[in-house]
């Protein structure tokens, strides 16, 4: 285990009821086995890539999925165009190219993917999941924003899951 039960963050003992809580409890669930994944890593361990050529680190998965939370968060619910934290024109995957082991790159991947979240719970408390919104010449309901949400967590932490191994050989949910 990667913690005991009795310890462990994601056991909220909260029962939550309806289909908006539900589906927030477990984007929440996610994110926190992101936190968790990343704790007591260093900056290089952190920016370490997971096999050659790819770019992939936990540090290029946190600034990702800050830059995720705002796209569907922000950008799609409020209709803005805002870019994400870790956006440049041109450059399609500054998140993980520019991962570098800093302790300033790891404070700014932090700070940004913790200010999506806390966005992102502020924006939902007054959402509706049957709203739609326009996306992509078309319409998404919120619900599939939030679902899309789930989706993208979980499949990431399976590439957690397989980088903290590599890091250091810590292993468990």
């Amino acid at each position: 285990m990667w913690l005991a039960p009795e310890q462990d963050p994601r056991t909220s003992g909260i029962d939550p009821v309806g289909e908006k809580e539900t589906l927030w409890e477990y984007l929440c669930r996610y994110r926190m086995t992101l936190v968790l994944k990343c704790e007591g890593l260093d900056a290089e361990q952190l920016a370490r890539r997971s096999v050659v050529p790819s770019t992939l680190s936990l540090l290029g998965l946190v600034r990702h999925l800050a830059n995720v939370e705002h796209h569907w968060f922000t950008r799609v619910l409020s209709g803005t165009r805002d870019p994400g934290p870790f956006e440049r024109p041109g450059l399609e995957d500054v998140d993980f190219d520019e991962a570098v082991g800093t302790d300033e790159c790891v404070a700014e991947a932090w700070s940004a993917w913790h200010a999506a979240v806390e966005a992102a719970d502020e924006r939902m408390v007054h959402e509706d999941l049957d709203r739609e919104v326009p996306f992509d010449g078309g319409t998404v309901e919120v619900r599939d924003v939030v679902i899309h949400m789930v989706e993208e967590y979980a499949r990431h932490m399976g590439h957690a899951d397989l980088l903290r191994e590599c890091v250091d050989g810590r292993i468990g949910l």
